[in-house]
């Protein structure tokens, strides 16, 4: 018995080499593994080039897969009614 490297359940394996426990976990961690090196990729394409943030201008990390930065990304709205709901629950209680 050996357990399945994507979906970690326990098979017999029918080749000693045998990682993982059908075909279709075996597909599905090949698309993870090629999803991730494009991602990989993609980043190392952004390095030494400068990109900015589309609504303040702030540089963007080569991590940031956004046109905007994360402070542009959170709407200072939603913010405030969030801290006001807090605040109203929170009244007179110690």
């Amino acid at each position: 018995m050996k357990n399945c490297k994507f979906c970690d359940k326990n098979f017999d394996q029918s080749v000693s080499y045998q990682i993982y426990c059908s075909g279709d976990c075996r597909d599905l961690a090949t698309k993870e593994k090629i999803a991730e090196r494009y991602l990989h990729s993609k980043r190392q394409k952004r390095r030494g080039k400068t990109r900015l943030c589309k609504s303040c201008s702030t540089p963007l990390s080569i991590y940031n897969d956004d046109a905007i930065c994360s402070s542009c990304a959170v709407n200072p709205d939603a913010v405030s009614r969030a801290i006001k709901e807090i605040k109203g629950k929170t009244n007179g209680k110690k």
